[in-house]
């Protein structure tokens, strides 16, 4: 009998670890996305279910109810560094996202309540923001709840959000440009300054052109063979209208660029930039040749 018993319970525990070994496949599967954002980034975590022959607003997902915008735990969101959400201040730090969804708008709720079983602890005291948003309708059906980021920018991006045929974008937005500029004169004195990436920083936000324009001459003199240099020297003058000085970096960075170019493309990238600027400004084609 005794030899039985403990038969039957190293079954028991057998039977045991290997439940706790399984790994089924989950309705709901959690998603994690770190999405590089500003000088940080911006970390998401959250379960993702599907229809699965089910209407969803309205039904599954009632209205004018608290929703944990996914399924399981608490859909947290983790910012890197101070943002405006909706045109709303909220500090660096870990935060739980809900949604109160409505047939022609929804309120986005933003809330400390980071361990939450979904909407199981969940305390109106610990909001930190709430705001109103109206979604869109999508022809395309979208099966699998997903959130993700879109429209990136150097200092604004959206959070898009999407199931069925809804879809709501909540805007997110940094003031980045003096941490920024306090980045660049921390480094304006080191050997190993990445003068494209400032250069291009500047061009891309259309400011201070003129500092572009001295930080890529800087790196064309590091490295006067550096064909990328002389493209983005190219469209900084263009911007700034000097276009002879465009065309004449244009076609310095067909010329650097043959080694490596060995489909061409860089080439008719610049050769399109000469070309849109004689068409534009009806300049002499033969003008300015290097």
């Amino acid at each position: 009998m005794k030899k039985l018993l403990l038969f039957a319970f190293a079954i028991v525990i057998s039977f045991t670890h290997s439940l706790g070994q399984l790994k089924l496949p989950a309705l709901s599967p959690t998603c994690k996305v770190v999405q590089e954002f500003s000088t940080s980034s911006i970390e998401l975590s959250y379960s993702r279910p599907s229809m699965r022959n089910r209407k969803v607003f309205g039904d599954l997902v009632p209205y004018n109810v608290l929703w944990r915008t996914g399924a399981n735990a608490a859909t947290k969101l983790k910012f890197g560094e101070d943002v405006e959400i909706n045109g709303l201040k909220l500090k660096a730090g870990e935060y739980a996202l809900y949604t109160i969804p409505g047939k022609e708008s929804w309120e986005v709720v933003i809330n400390t309540g980071i361990t939450n079983w979904g909407t199981d602890g969940y305390s109106r005291e610990h909001d930190v923001l709430r705001f109103k948003l109206k979604p869109t309708r999508t022809d395309e059906i979208c099966q699998t709840f997903t959130l993700n980021f879109v429209n990136i920018t150097y200092s604004t991006c959206q959070l898009e959000l999407r199931w069925e045929k809804t879809r709501l974008l909540i805007p997110i937005a940094v003031k980045n440009e003096d941490a920024i500029e306090t980045n660049i004169d921390k480094t304006i004195n080191h050997p190993t300054l990445p003068y494209y990436q400032v250069a291009n920083y500047y061009y891309e936000t259309n400011k201070h052109l003129d500092r572009a324009s001295q930080y890529v001459e800087a790196g064309i003199t590091a490295n006067p063979k550096a064909y990328y240099m002389w493209n983005l020297k190219a469209r900084i003058e263009k911007k700034m209208g000097h276009y002879d000085k465009a065309i004449i970096a244009a076609q310095k960075a067909i010329e650097t660029s043959k080694e490596e170019d060995t489909d061409g493309e860089y080439r008719k990238m610049n050769e399109k930039l000469i070309d849109d600027i004689r068409k534009t400004n009806k300049l002499n084609p033969t003008k300015n040749s290097y």
